[in-house]
C-alpha cells in the first residue's frame, strides 16, 4: 500500500508505555522505513490495513503478570510477519508464546555488558561483547523449547531470544537509546535483514508524494490558506504547498506586536520576495496589547493571545476568494497527542493558540501535509524545498510569543527591553558557532528589579535572565553548557546596550523539574 507520504513499507510500533516510544519510530525512519505508532489494544484490522513488513512492541513501565497491564491481540504474532519485542514488548511476547515472566532478583538499570551467544540474523555483527542500556525490574524465566537464548548479561540470563519457529525476537535490552552503542546495527538487521524492507522511506520521495496528493484534492479554481508564524512548521508547510499550487496559495501573517526582532522583515522577505506568494501582513499589535493591558496571570495571557488571533485571521481570511482549503502545520507528535491516530491518547491542549491548530468552526477544509513527520524530517523537507538555513533551523518559538518571556504585564516598553536583549543573546549565541548546537536559546524579562552602579551613580533597573537548553525531543532537557568568555560578552552588551538593564543571570534548571519557558 502506497499512502500520499509516499512510503510503500511500513513498521507498525505498539505503545505499551514506553517513554521511548517516538524514539524508536525515529530510529526506524532513519533507517530509511516508515513507522506509525499504534495502541497496544489496535486492531488486527487496523493492522493488516497497513499491510505491514514488521512490528515492533516497545518497553513500559508495567509488569505482564498484573492484572491492569497493558495487553496487545495474540493474534498479531499470528500474522506472519516478524516481530521485535523490545523490553516489556519482549515480556508480553514471550508470555503470549508460553514463557513465565517474574521480579527479577535485582533490578538492572543503565549501561550493561551483553553477552552474545548466538550472533544469528538478529544480533548479526554485533560484538561478542557489547554494552546496552538495560531498563528493567522483571524477567522472562522458564523458556522452555521453543524459544533459543541469544545472549544474556551477569544479571538477566536471558537477554535477548528468538522462537524457534515463529519470525519473533526479543531483546530485554533498549537499542533505540544511543547508550546502546551497536542498537542502530540491531534496527537495520531487523528492519533488512529480518522484515525484508528496502530503504525507500527519503525525504524527497515523501514531497513528491505530498505535491501530487495536493494537486489531486484541491481543484483548479480553489485556494489555499496558510497561516504564517514565522516558525519552522508554517514556514515548510507554505514552501510545500506553494510548489503543489503556486499562486493560489495565500498565506497570512499576523504581526501581533510579541515578536522577535526582525522577525515580520524575514517572513516578508522569505515568502513574498523570494518565493513571490501572495502574502498578506496584518498589523495587529496595538490590539494585541490593548487586550493584554494590565494582564500578569500567564494563563491569561495565553487566552487572551489565542481569541484575539483567531478573530484577526478570520477577517482576514474572508478576503480571500475561492478559499476552501486551510492549511495547517500539525506535526506526527502532533497527531499521536491529539488522540487522532492509531497511538492517540487524550492530552492536555495548549492554552494558546500556535498555527497548526485553527479551529474547525472557520469553515475551511483542512490539508495537513506534515502530518506523517517529525521535527527532524520536517526540516530536512525544508531545505530540500529552498528554505533558508536562518527558517530551517530556527530555535522553536511560543505561540503567544514575548508575552510568555516577558514575565508579569506586557507592555511596549518592556518587550522592547526584552527584544534587544535577545537579540543580542542570538547574535552572540551564533557568532561563536552555537546556534547549531543549543535547541533554544532565549531571554526572558522578569518582574523585580535590581540594585546597580553605573558610571558613579546608582541605578535600579531590570533583571535578564538567560535560558539555553539542549535537548532531542524537549520532553527533557538539560542546561547548555555555554562558554563562561561566551556569557560573559553576552552580559556585557545587554547591559552596556539595552537601556533599562543592570543585570544579567542564567538559568541552569533542568526539566524536569522545570519547563523550558519560564510562563
Amino acid at each position: 500500500m502506497t499512502t500520499a507520504s509516499g512510503q510503500s513499507q511500513t513498521i507498525v510500533i505498539l505503545d505499551f508505555g514506553s517513554q521511548y516510544a517516538q524514539l524508536i519510530a525515529r530510529r526506524v525512519r532513519e533507517n530509511g522505513v516508515y513507522s506509525v505508532l499504534a495502541c497496544p489494544d489496535v486492531s488486527i484490522d487496523e493492522v493488516k490495513a497497513l499491510n505491514p513488513k514488521g512490528l515492533i512492541f516497545t518497553g513500559g513501565p508495567s509488569s505482564v503478570y498484573e492484572s491492569k497491564a497493558p495487553r496487545c491481540n495474540p493474534a498479531l504474532l499470528d500474522l506472519g510477519v516478524p516481530v521485535l519485542g523490545i523490553c516489556y514488548g519482549m515480556q508480553i511476547a514471550c508470555q503470549i508464546l508460553g514463557a513465565n515472566v517474574r521480579p527479577a532478583p535485582s533490578r538492572e538499570y543503565g549501561r550493561t555488558m551483553l553477552q552474545v551467544a548466538q550472533p544469528n540474523e538478529l544480533l548479526r555483527n554485533i560484538p561478542a561483547q557489547t554494552t546496552v542500556w538495560m531498563s528493567h525490574g522483571d524477567q522472562v524465566k522458564e523458556l522452555g523449547g521453543d524459544f533459543i537464548t541469544l545472549a544474556a548479561t551477569q544479571s538477566c540470563p536471558i537477554a535477548a531470544v528468538k522462537h524457534a519457529t515463529r519470525p519473533f525476537y526479543g531483546v530485554q535490552f533498549h537499542p533505540e537509546v544511543t547508550h546502546t552503542p551497536h542498537g542502530n546495527e540491531i534496527f537495520m538487521n531487523f528492519l533488512y535483514e529480518i522484515c525484508g524492507c528496502d530503504g525507500l522511506w527519503k525525504m524527497g520521495s515523501f514531497i513528491e508524494a505530498v505535491v501530487s496528493d495536493i494537486r489531486g484534492r484541491v481543484a483548479p479554481d480553489e485556494r489555499v490558506i496558510c497561516g504564517l508564524s514565522g516558525g519552522v512548521d508554517s514556514s515548510v508547510v507554505a514552501a510545500l504547498l506553494h510548489q503543489a499550487v503556486g499562486d493560489r496559495l495565500a498565506c497570512i501573517f499576523v504581526d501581533n506586536g510579541l515578536l522577535r526582532m526582525n522577525e515580520a522583515q524575514l517572513v516578508r522577505t522569505t515568502f513574498a520576495d523570494n518565493f513571490k506568494i501572495d502574502l498578506t501582513v496584518v498589523s495587529a499589535a496595538d490590539e494585541f496589547l490593548g487586550r493584554l493591558k494590565g494582564v500578569q496571570e500567564p494563563q491569561e495571557k495565553r487566552r487572551i493571545i489565542g481569541h484575539t488571533f483567531i478573530d484577526i485571521f478570520k477577517t482576514a481570511a474572508k478576503s480571500i476568494k475561492n478559499a476552501r482549503w486551510l492549511a495547517q502545520g500539525t506535526l506526527y507528535p502532533d497527531v499521536i497527542e491529539s488522540g487522532h491516530s492509531l497511538a492517540g491518547q487524550a492530552a492536555n491542549i495548549k492554552l494558546h493558540h500556535n498555527v497548526g491548530g485553527l479551529p474547525a468552526e472557520l469553515g475551511f477544509d483542512l490539508i495537513e501535509p506534515l502530518r506523517d513527520l517529525f521535527k527532524d524530517e520536517v526540516r530536512k523537507a525544508g531545505e530540500l524545498l529552498g528554505l533558508g538555513e536562518n527558517v530551517v533551523w530556527r530555535h522553536p518559538f511560543p505561540g503567544p510569543g514575548l508575552a510568555v518571556r516577558c514575565i508579569g504585564e506586557v507592555t511596549p516598553e518592556r518587550l522592547e527591553v526584552l527584544r534587544q536583549a535577545d537579540n543580542i543573546l542570538l547574535e552572540e549565541i551564533t557568532a561563536n558557532n552555537l546556534y547549531r548546537k543549543t535547541a533554544q536559546t532565549f531571554a526572558v524579562l522578569l518582574p523585580v528589579k535590581s540594585v546597580g552602579v553605573m558610571g558613579d551613580g546608582r541605578t535600579y533597573d531590570n533583571v535578564i535572565a538567560i535560558r539555553s537548553v539542549d535537548t532531542s525531543d524537549f520532553m527533557t532537557a538539560d542546561w547548555s553548557r555555554i562558554p563562561y568568555d561566551v556569557l560573559a560578552m553576552i552580559s556585557n552588551r545587554i547591559i552596556n546596550e539595552v537601556r533599562g538593564v543592570n543585570r544579567v543571570v542564567y538559568d541552569i534548571s533542568s526539566k524536569p523539574p522545570a519547563t523550558i519557558e519560564w510562563e
